[in-house]
């Protein structure tokens, strides 16, 4: 297992479950929680991010991660989110680590499906 592999075994066990602590044991206390990268403003700080994490999604999601890339640093990692009956999402996460392993920084970059002519 490799750093970014571990963390995001972590966040898939903390969004299924919703719990306080597995949501605290992937990001820092003062964690900045980019949901799209060119907000105005990240969800900062844990409590916060534990919060956002609390509201209610679509449906339940199916999904296909993987990491792509990582250093010491920076894990990035790809895949697919699937909210049935709701919008598909192609991903890739930046993870910026703290030395504990604990996520400092984290940005969502996401798209849509493009539509296509029949």
């Amino acid at each position: 297992m490799t750093r970014t592999s571990d963390w995001l075994d972590g966040y898939i066990k903390a969004w299924a479950s919703k719990e306080d602590a597995d949501i605290r044991a992937l990001f820092t206390d003062d964690a900045e929680y980019w949901f799209r990268p060119n907000d105005p403003e990240p969800v900062k700080g844990i409590d916060a991010i534990i919060e956002a994490w609390k509201e209610p999604e679509p449906s339940n999601p199916t999904y296909s991660l993987a990491v792509l890339i990582e250093n010491s640093e920076l894990g990035i990692i790809t895949g697919t989110v699937d909210y049935p009956g709701h919008e598909s999402y192609t991903n890739l996460w930046e993870v910026w680590f703290a030395p504990d392993g604990r996520a400092a920084r984290f940005i969502e970059w996401f798209m849509t499906p493009r539509e296509t002519a029949d």
